[in-house]
């Protein structure tokens, strides 16, 4: 599964980067996003989310992801996840009008359960 991590540190300690080790010991295909498009853990960044990936998990607070929320809806992603502190009603509810499935969750915890 293509996966962006909308929010992606190089830094060891955020939840991101944890989430990107994680995917890829789970063998799905990462694309960290971040304002500079930085390479994290040998793989290559970009600063928008590409069209053709199936899940987007967020590690954005609202207030930095409302003014790219137009760029996100337009790559077409599946799914979003919300992780623990990036929950916006507003985004939801456009994300979910472009038919875009929305879930409240923790990345880390869905992959540890085998619910991702």
């Amino acid at each position: 599964m293509k996966v962006a991590i909308l929010g992606a540190s190089p830094k060891a300690d955020r939840y991101s980067h944890l989430a990107q080790k994680l995917l890829m010991e789970h063998e799905h295909e990462v694309i960290p996003v971040s304002p500079r498009g930085d390479e994290i853990l040998g793989v290559p960044g970009s600063t928008k989310v590409p069209a053709g990936v199936d899940t987007v998990t967020l590690y954005l607070s609202p207030k930095r992801l409302l003014p790219i929320l137009d760029q996100l809806i337009s790559a077409a992603p599946r799914r979003v996840i919300f992780n623990p502190g990036t929950e916006s009603p507003e985004a939801v509810e456009r994300l979910t009008s472009a038919d875009i499935v929305c879930e409240e969750a923790c990345t880390l915890v869905l992959l540890n359960t085998g619910a991702f």
